[in-house]
């Protein structure tokens, strides 16, 4: 008796435990049912690949709901609607934006939201779609850009590497062989004079240490030369008082040449009108005392003993 009393307890309780889940189950059920949920629709004018129903919808990276249906458009079909919905009161606004985003490298691929400002309105209250539900317009994702992109991309690696390999023809190869060669000639001549170029260096150092020396001796020199000219700075005034003291005596001077001329402005003029008719005549005649001093100077010069006989010795007869 006491083995089939356990058994009862046993089943009673499984089928207690089992009530409870159906009735949890049911509660849950209810609770996301009556969750209110606000609809938009999201048009997308690229491939879905990756995006599938139950997908998630991200808002800033933070999940506020789920894909709930695929369709192309009717009006055009090149576009992609997703139907999506996220919890009531999400602050979806007319500029919110909507793209794809890659999950990690799994493939799989949501829905993100993104942008709105605090002064736009709520999107909600505008119907534009299908079914009157509101529409956001999707940004091209980066992976489609990247695809948009590939072309370009391939095009310009293919120019790159033509014009490496127009680079790098026979004769290209051959002058970077020549440089390369030359280069270690060069290499090997530096390390033959090795010892002549640490003797430079040394002599380069020790230039710098004279040169050194003398722009010190040509500070000291500039220092005593500010000196000379600080102290010229204290003697200055009084070689100034002197200048100008030189310069009062000078225009006095000039002053009184000025009066001397004046006073004697008459004999000036006739010593011009008399004199100066003189000067002429007496040039001419001192012109023709210095010819004939010229003479006698060479006579002299010729005969030096008629200076002393005072007549010029006959000269003798031969037949």
């Amino acid at each position: 008796m006491e083995t089939k009393a356990h058994h009862v307890l046993i089943g009673a309780f499984t089928l207690a435990v089992a009530v409870l889940a159906m009735l949890f189950a049911l509660w849950a059920a209810k609770t996301v049912s009556d969750r209110q949920w606000d609809e938009y629709e999201v048009v997308f004018t690229e491939a879905v690949t990756g995006l599938t129903r139950g997908g998630v919808v991200q808002y800033n990276g933070i999940a506020v709901g789920d894909v709930t249906e695929l369709k192309l458009d009717a009006a055009d079909p090149s576009k992609v609607v997703a139907r999506i919905r996220v919890g009531a009161g999400t602050p979806v606004k007319t500029d919110t934006t909507a793209k794809l985003a890659f999950v990690g490298l799994t493939g799989l691929v949501q829905i993100q939201l993104s942008g709105g400002s605090p002064q736009s309105p709520m999107l909600k209250d505008a119907r534009e779609g299908e079914d009157g539900l509101p529409r956001i317009a999707a940004q091209e994702s980066a992976f489609a850009k990247l695809l948009n992109s590939s072309e370009d991309i391939t095009t310009t690696a293919s120019d790159v590497l033509i014009r490496i390999n127009r680079m790098l023809n026979d004769e290209t190869v051959e002058n970077v062989s020549k440089t390369m060669a030359n280069l270690e000639q060069v290499t090997g001549t530096l390390a033959a004079e090795r010892g002549e170029i640490a003797q430079l260096l040394r002599d380069a150092r020790s230039s710098a240490e004279r040169l050194d020396r003398v722009l010190a001796t040509a500070e000291s020199t500039m220092g005593g030369l500010d000196r000379s000219v600080a102290a010229l700075d204290k003697d200055l005034p009084q070689i100034l008082a002197k200048l100008d003291r030189t310069l009062t005596e000078f225009e006095a001077l000039s002053g009184n040449a000025n009066a001397l001329v004046a006073e004697n402005r008459g004999a000036v003029q006739q010593f011009s009108r008399d004199g100066l008719t003189q000067v002429g005549p007496t040039l001419a005649e001192l012109r023709s005392v210095l010819r004939q001093l010229n003479r006698a100077a060479a006579k002299i010069e010729e005969r030096p003993s008629s200076l002393v006989l005072g007549s010029s010795t006959p000269e003798e007869f031969t037949p």
